[in-house]
């Protein structure tokens, strides 16, 4: 059973909340190569404390796109509405080039037909050159565009702000994805609380309404997304804790291991049926056309295809229909699932592979494993689920999450255990591990460099969050490589194990300084590493240890001159930090400890004190300098880079807000004229409050701007689409405000007939059941009432001499402001308080109080100070008031 300092627990629920502070929320985001889902935890009254984001078209989930068109920049659904047309201006899998080399991520890109002007930066990474041919946003950037928009998309639904989440990762990510993802997050505004490996987010969903206390089991988490397989074996198990006094039994879970290719996925699949398809529509126009080369058709093709392969799900066949895919020409066809299938034969033996690594690795049987739970859009394939169950020996697979958000809800879970604003209250405890081997290796002057100079720091699927320590002895300055421990298992892309370099100086400096002391061992330098909750590894600090041992004079203990003896006595004593080498202004830490040597010569100092000769070891330890050196396309943006790059991104956002407040405004005047102009034909009553000169003007000025609109008003700004829109309606206000009146006027005054109805009942009612209100006061009220009604019978008189055409002689917003001030008034009228009633001494209290007044003084100190066995002074309520206090103290 482990200890619970060797898990992190996640206090969560979705039954029972708590919160400590009002407003909080806190969002997770699962993203993926296609899409991105958004989920919230907000303990606001009236809704469900953890849900999915909806986007602006009410989906609940959102491309993972970024578009470049025109000067203006699209994300998700704008960017998914212009990708048909504009293939090479509308960027995807953007996630899958972070931190990797510029080859890789441009043969990625090319092989999935994905036209876009990939270039090499000054790190050797992949970025993106733009529409205008000159911008090149890094693939960080791009990434931070998408995770911006998914944090206004959380702030939005949670209608607070949202700057803490969780981003979920695949467990493949290595550290130079894992670091460029934190620093995308970093650009987009966002407080990361921690990177989830996505088995992880998905474990923690499934275990949490759950009960292991009675048995352990072994599950099997399957997903294949767009671009990637991977299968992990998690442990579901309980440990027993102490809670307010009372042993409890809490869930847990760890992650035995995990397997993956990270080239295996859904868009495989596709990529079988477009080119089936390009070869079918290459045969159908002939002349040598190669439909691969051209990108817009391409991108319809892409479109359609994934289309047909979910309906190849669900049917035995699917028809495929692409408008113009090219030089006007339609295409159509058809393809069964017998078909797909065999074309996709080889991926149902490399999709098993993950599974069949864990069970190889972990030693357990088929019938060993609890569950296989599927996630994942294309487990939907049924060929995939047949080949899992014929290789697992099931009848049925297991699918109790969400395909889709499972994980993005386990994200959001562990988020809201991170936060400090929120606490959930069902516990599962989650020891998620290192998805790869880390070693460290050191390079310098007089370090021997061979295949065996290598430490494993970090083993493979050693918890999360951890510390690790290294020593050496050594008196020079010196170089730290880390690397991934398996040359052959590295992260996609990357073709160096090592992926962060140090140096480390200030040893020699401090060697140099202390060696010509009485040094007792060989200097030596302590590294210390730690490896985050988010899985990236780094070296934290060094220091150099010294150790030294010399004699120094010490008082011996209760020993002066006076009662001192021939032979001093065997004392050891601590010395002091003061009695230490004089070591400058250096910022160190010295530890001091004392030998049980002692020299036999006594000198009589300091008034007689004894002293004697101590053998002492000290220890000083002295700050080293890091500096890290790493290079490549792993190495992160400097800052800078990042300076740069949050200008960039902060000129995009403020230039969207400016573009969708120019685009709301103009819609705003273009409903308005289109509103306007119907009800100038079609309403009978605007007739009536407008003449035919003014209906005739306003029918002009809108034909106008409406021309305006769509002629010079095309580039409009914002600021004139709102004048245009002020002007009309300096026109037509007044036309409609004189048309709401002509109903709601009369409505308000029957309001106010009705309520001035009730004033007699209220008034009788007083009269019969509240006799102590005062007369004036209830005479003021019927005043006020027939005032009320005065002004509404003259100001009706008035109205009806008056034209609608004109302005109104009162409106509704009179009536009712009139008659809430009669409201408040009858208000104020019934909340006088009945008075108490008077209450008279009894007669024999008057008897006793007359001899009381005739007593000695002896008699009045005594009342001054009853004895204790008296009630105190005071009335019946405070005595029932004090025995009713003391019950509610017994009972708590």
């Amino acid at each position: 059973m482990r200890s619970r300092m060797e898990i992190l627990v996640l206090v969560v629920s979705v039954l029972s909340l708590a919160v400590f502070r009002t407003e909080a929320a806190v969002s997770s985001i699962d993203l993926g190569s296609e899409w991105m889902k958004v989920a919230v935890v907000n303990l606001k009254p009236g809704q469900s404390p953890i849900s999915v984001a909806i986007n602006e078209v009410s989906k609940r989930k959102s491309p993972a796109l970024v578009g470049f068109q025109g000067g203006d920049r699209l994300v998700a659904e704008e960017a998914a509405g212009i990708a048909a047309r504009y293939p090479d201006k509308v960027y995807s899998h953007i996630r899958d080039i972070v931190g990797k080399p510029f080859k890789y991520a441009k043969e990625h890109l090319d092989s999935l037909y994905l036209p876009f002007d990939v270039v090499e930066d000054s790190r050797g990474a992949a970025g993106i050159r733009i529409d205008d041919g000159v911008t090149v946003y890094s693939a960080e950037e791009l990434v931070a565009m998408v995770l911006s928009y998914g944090s206004h998309l959380a702030q939005f639904h949670a209608k607070v702000p949202v700057t803490d989440a969780v981003i979920a990762v695949p467990p493949y990510f290595g550290q130079a994805e894992r670091k460029g993802l934190l620093q995308a997050a970093q650009l987009a505004g966002i407080n990361v609380l921690s990177l989830i490996n996505e088995h992880s987010g998905a474990a923690l969903q499934y275990g949490i309404d759950k009960d292991f206390s009675n048995e352990s089991k072994h599950v099997v988490f399957y997903d294949m997304g767009a671009g990637s397989t991977y299968a992990a074996l998690v442990h579901f198990s309980a440990y027993n804790a102490k809670e307010y006094g009372k042993t409890v039994s809490f869930n847990q879970f760890q992650v035995k291991d995990v397997r993956w290719n990270s080239r295996l996925g859904g868009q495989d699949m596709e990529l079988r049926l477009v080119e089936y398809f390009a070869d079918e529509f290459n045969k159908q126009v002939g002349g040598g056309v190669d439909v691969r080369k051209i990108p817009k058709a391409m991108s319809k093709l892409k479109k359609q295809v994934k289309r047909t392969k979910e309906i190849l799900s669900a049917n035995t066949a699917a028809p495929i229909s692409v408008e113009s895919i090219y030089d006007d020409r339609d295409f159509r066809s058809s393809i069964t699932r017998e078909k797909f299938e065999e074309l996709c034969a080889d991926i149902w033996e490399q999709a098993l592979v993950p599974v069949k690594e864990l069970l190889t690795h972990s030693g357990l049987r088929v019938d060993e494993l609890y569950a296989v739970e599927l996630i994942g859009g294309a487990t939907r394939v049924p060929k995939l689920q047949a080949k899992l169950q014929e290789f697992l020996g099931r009848s049925s697979l297991d699918r109790h999450l969400d395909a889709d958000e499972a994980i993005v809800l386990g994200a959001a879970l562990h988020a809201a255990n991170l936060s400090d604003g929120i606490k959930l209250n069902r516990k599962l405890g989650i020891i998620d591990g290192s998805s790869y081997g880390i070693v460290m290796d050191l390079d310098g002057p007089d370090l021997l460099k061979d295949e065996n100079s290598k430490q494993l720091l970090v083993p493979r699927m050693k918890k999360l969050p951890s510390k690790m320590f290294r020593s050496i002895k050594h008196n020079k300055d010196f170089e730290v490589s880390l690397g991934y421990e398996n040359v052959n298992e590295l992260p996609p892309g990357v073709t160096s194990e090592n992926f962060a370099h140090y140096t480390v100086s200030g040893l020699a400096d401090a060697s140099d300084k202390y060696s010509s002391r009485n040094l007792s061992s060989p200097i030596k330098a302590n590294l210390h590493f730690s490896q985050s909750r988010s899985g990236v590894v780094s070296l934290d600090r060094a220091e150099a240890v010294i150790e030294i041992t010399e004699w120094v004079d010490v008082p011996v203990k209760n020993l002066t001159v006076e009662n001192s003896t021939s032979s001093a006595p065997n004392i050891s004593v601590e010395a002091s930090p003061d009695n230490g080498t004089d070591v400058g202004n250096e910022k160190l830490t010295m530890e001091s400890g004392a030998e049980n040597l002692t020299n036999p010569i006594e000198e009589p100092i300091n008034n007689g004190v004894i002293m004697e000769k101590k053998l002492k070891k000290k220890t000083f330890r002295v700050p080293l300098k890091i500096e890290e050196k790493t290079s490549g396309p792993g190495m992160l943006l400097s800052k800078d880079l990042m300076s740069e790059a949050k200008s960039k991104l902060a000129a995009l956002d403020k230039k969207d807000a400016d573009r969708r407040r120019t685009a709301e405004l103009k819609n705003n005047l273009e409903s308005y004229i289109y509103a306007t102009k119907d009800k100038l034909d079609t309403s009978e009553e605007i007739q009536k409050t407008s003449t035919e000169e003014e209906r005739q003007t306003f029918s002009q000025k809108l034909d106008e701007v409406q021309d305006w609109l769509y002629t010079d008003g095309e580039d409009a700004s914002a600021t004139e689409f709102q004048e245009q829109l002020d002007k009309l309606k300096a026109i037509g206000d007044p036309i409609f405000f004189r048309l709401n009146e002509l109903t709601a006027r009369p409505a308000a005054c029957q309001v106010a007939r009705r309520y001035l109805g009730d004033i007699q009942q209220i008034v009788s009612d007083w009269e019969k059941n509240k006799s102590w209100l005062p007369k004036p006061r209830i005479e003021e009220v019927l005043a006020e009432a027939d005032k009320l009604k005065k002004w509404l019978e003259d100001k009706e008189a008035q109205q009806k001499m008056s034209s609608d055409f004109s302005i109104p002689v009162f409106t509704s917003d009179e009536v009712y402001g009139k008659v809430v001030d009669l409201q408040e008034k009858v208000a104020s009228v019934n909340r006088i308080p009945k008075p108490k009633p008077k209450i008279e001494k009894p007669k024999k209290e008057e008897t006793e109080a007359k001899a009381g007044e005739s007593g000695s003084a002896s008699n009045a100190t005594a009342e001054e100070n009853p004895p204790k066995t008296e009630e105190p002074a005071g009335d019946s309520g405070n005595s029932a008031t004090s025995e009713a206090d003391s019950g509610t103290h017994d009972e708590l």
